[in-house]
């Protein structure tokens, strides 16, 4: 029978390796915990909270509610989320040449279209779990009063179908039994497509703009490999320094506030080297850097002048609480 190895530099490395592979798969991860978050959600609308007013007069307004309401919530909060985006928006309006930076408008409109598909993962995985499920949709279905499309959904029925129709999801309609039941099963058919339509569009959409981004590179692929490397390496040594140096500032002003004295000398670096590091990065081939703080810090003229003051400038009325 096979045991568990005893030797504790054995159990280390197995565990380094798990973490490793969960470190790299982060984002897949990250996906299907969302995926995981979305159809528990649908899930819990669909049982607790949606119950179909089964008139003419609501249904549509009522259903579509459930179907787009929870995807523009997403959608904004993939948006608030947006590290790039704020860092792209944050000064602007006092600086707008903040949006394109070096002038180059190209790479801001993409960067904006990267922002916009990032957010937009949340809502399409809550559309296709909602219409994949159904419910929604044939709330707002039977609620249509269109001459176009309420003929359509009842051809071949009964005289009845166009006044019944709203009362089809409830199972409250006088229809017979068989037509309510073949009403049900077309909408649930309708929703169901345009649920794996919305899959089918995303996955291939995704496929088109990942060969495009990888055919359009200026670097090969194990740069590319590298290069995103760093740039996840260099967000979380970042974090950790500024958690250090903030609580070195922190420790310093308390100290010369309770002991009374004027505070020691503290290096910071000055605005223009936040404004500078802050930009949004374009590669070029003349300036190959990996990031906005490797360019800044490889350059032979930068300025050194620490701020003796490290703090935000009130004029404009900031407020950080």
């Amino acid at each position: 029978m096979w045991k568990v190895p005893n030797d504790p530099a054995v159990t280390m490395d197995s565990f380094k390796t798990v973490l490793r592979f969960l470190t790299d798969q982060k984002a897949t991860i990250g996906y299907g915990f969302m995926a995981i978050l979305t159809i528990g959600g649908e899930r819990i609308f669909s049982m607790v909270s949606f119950n179909c007013p089964c008139n003419h007069s609501q249904n549509f307004a009522y259903g579509i509610t459930f179907l787009l309401g929870p995807a523009v919530v997403l959608f904004t909060v993939g948006l608030f989320v947006s590290s790039r985006l704020w860092r792209l928006y944050t000064g602007c309006c006092l600086n707008p040449t903040k949006l394109c930076p070096r002038g180059n408008c190209l790479h801001c409109c993409a960067m904006l279209l990267k922002i916009l598909g990032g957010a937009c993962v949340a809502p399409i995985m809550w559309l296709c779990v909602a219409l994949l499920n159904g419910t929604f949709y044939e709330c707002a279905v039977s609620g249509l009063d269109d001459n176009l499309v309420v003929p359509l959904l009842c051809k071949n029925k009964t005289r009845l179908c166009r006044e019944e129709l709203a009362r089809v999801p409830c199972g409250r309609s006088k229809l017979p039994t068989n037509e309510n039941m073949e009403l049900l099963l077309m909408f649930r058919a309708q929703s169901q497509i345009l649920g794996w339509a919305i899959i089918i569009t995303a996955a291939v959409m995704g496929l088109i703009s990942t060969c495009y981004r990888n055919c359009r590179s200026k670097v090969s692929y194990l740069q590319l490999t590298f290069w995103k490397r760093y740039m996840e390496k260099e967000r979380e040594k970042f974090d950790t320094f500024a958690v250090d140096y903030a609580n070195q500032l922190a420790a310093r002003n308390m100290k010369s506030f309770f002991e009374n004295k004027a505070p020691d000398s503290f290096p910071f670096p000055n605005h223009r080297a936040w404004e500078e590091i802050s930009e949004l990065y374009t590669f070029t081939r003349s300036e190959q850097y990996y990031s906005t703080l490797q360019r800044y810090v490889e350059r032979h003229d930068r300025d050194y002048n620490p701020e003796k003051r490290p703090v935000l400038d009130m004029e404009h009325g900031i407020e950080m609480t």
